[in-house]
């Protein structure tokens, strides 16, 4: 077993995880009012893979990603729709698992909704109420931010930066402008709520992940707490107070951020309108090509996102599928392959390098197509599993056959005519078959699909 270091948010050092045990890792999920896009694919796939590596390595990760299914947004979104909004998320919350589930890296170990955790969070607002740290206010329930000593000590802001983006119309609530609401009061506008101590009405933001981690990770701390970077205040600074207010004790040991995907040095969101959908990347590109480029950089970091980074993620695919296809796992390793192997996993294991584990693998590629590696794709295929690309091993099997071969002439046809629908009905029979269209400079191909 490696010891495993992460980079902690709050300290700004590096944190060994405990050897032994369960290794609780909770990480923030969609909020789902709308399809979500491959930014929000980046958290996922980081926390997804991390826990692959700890599983690996002997460690017992139980990782949860909640879906964030009550919220202002999902209102707002329902009712441009002109639907409820309990329908609006219960659509998306289907999408976002179908998108997600392209990507071939399975499902968390847990996965709640908010709607389903509406008890713990009543619970747990009661709890702050009765120790002074929360106050009933026309409906509302507020978080009092003085009364707890640690405020801001994750994301190190000066006090007058604290701007909790709640709007005006609680800002007459409040008895404090730091503070935020707990719980808040049933508008007529709002067509979901639940009954409270406080009156009917429903969760703020922040409370609903403190008392679903809890509720799935069991007493605190866990191991690492996660999400994107633009997380850290005030989502994640907010979980800390409410938890430790009410606890005692710290939510998480370690504090894991994500960078976010960048537009020509803007940060990707549906406010800007730079939105690229997870299911049109994963149309495009292919699920290795997204998990390639979303684990190209260190995760810490943003990263670059655009037409040219994607294509160079085909283009790495690509030249693993090929290399593997020419050397067939299934030969142990000898130890020049051990060793890349080992150092693949070191990389992982050190605030989990990814870029730096690539280069590994790519460089064994390298010597073993220029001399006899013994093993070397077996170790390949071994290193390429652990970052969720194993499916790329199955480039050794059989090719399409006659059938994926005529209907891919078929779709040629039907583009060439622009008849869309058409091209894109042979699309989804070559789906079923088992086989992915890839569209390129060259013309089109087909590759394995890895999502089954």
């Amino acid at each position: 077993m490696r010891t495993v270091r992460i980079r902690d948010t709050m300290s700004g050092e590096l944190r060994e995880l405990e050897p032994g045990g369960e290794v609780g890792i909770y990480a923030c999920g969609p909020t789902v009012y709308s399809r979500i896009h491959i930014g929000n694919a980046r958290p996922f796939v980081v926390f997804s893979l991390l826990a692959r590596f700890l599983r690996s390595e002997g460690y017992r990760p139980r990782l949860a990603i909640n879906v964030t299914d009550i919220n202002d947004k999902i209102y707002a979104a329902a009712a441009e729709r002109g639907v409820r909004s309990g329908e609006l998320a219960a659509e998306m919350t289907r999408a976002y698992f179908e998108d997600t589930s392209r990507l071939g890296l399975g499902r968390p170990d847990a996965e709640p909704l908010a709607t389903a955790t509406i008890g713990p969070i009543v619970e747990l607002i009661a709890d702050l109420v009765e120790s002074g740290h929360a106050y009933e206010s026309g409906g509302d329930v507020y978080f009092a931010v003085r009364s707890f000593d640690g405020y801001g000590k994750l994301s190190h802001r000066p006090t007058e930066e604290m701007e909790q983006g709640e709007g005006d119309d609680a800002g007459s609530l409040k008895r404090d402008p730091l503070d935020f609401a707990l719980w808040k009061g049933h508008k007529t506008s709002e067509d979901t709520y639940w009954d409270s101590p406080w009156g009917p009405g429903r969760p703020g933001w922040h409370i609903e992940c403190s008392a679903m981690a809890e509720a799935e990770l069991g007493e605190l701390p866990f191991a690492i707490h996660g999400g994107g970077s633009d997380l850290v205040f005030p989502h994640h600074e907010n979980e800390i107070a409410q938890s430790e207010a009410a606890r005692g004790r710290p939510l998480a040991r370690i504090w894991m951020h994500n960078g976010m995907l960048e537009t020509d040095s803007s940060k990707m969101s549906k406010s800007e309108g730079n939105i690229f959908q997870l299911s049109e990347a994963l149309d495009r590109f292919g699920p290795e090509a997204v998990v390639s480029y979303l684990i190209s950089g260190h995760y810490r970091q943003p990263l670059a996102f655009g037409e040219a980074p994607l294509a160079e993620a085909v283009a790495r695919v690509d030249r693993l599928r090929n290399f593997l296809r020419e050397h067939p796992p299934g030969e142990p390793a000898g130890e020049e392959a051990a060793a890349a192997e080992a150092r693949f996993r070191d990389a992982l294991a050190d605030d989990f390098n990814t870029p730096r584990a690539m280069r590994e693998a790519f460089d064994l590629v390298r010597r073993a197509n220029q001399q006899e590696v013994p093993g070397a794709g077996t170790a390949v295929a071994a290193m390429l599993d652990l970052v969720g690309l194993g499916s790329l091993a199955a480039g050794g099997e059989e090719g399409p056959g006659p059938e994926a071969l005529e209907l891919l002439d078929l779709r040629q046809r039907a583009r060439a005519e622009k008849d869309w629908g058409r091209a894109d009905e042979i699309r989804d029979r070559l789906a079923e078959l088992g086989w992915e269209v890839r569209d390129g400079a060259e013309g089109a191909n087909l590759v394995p699909r890895s999502d089954g």
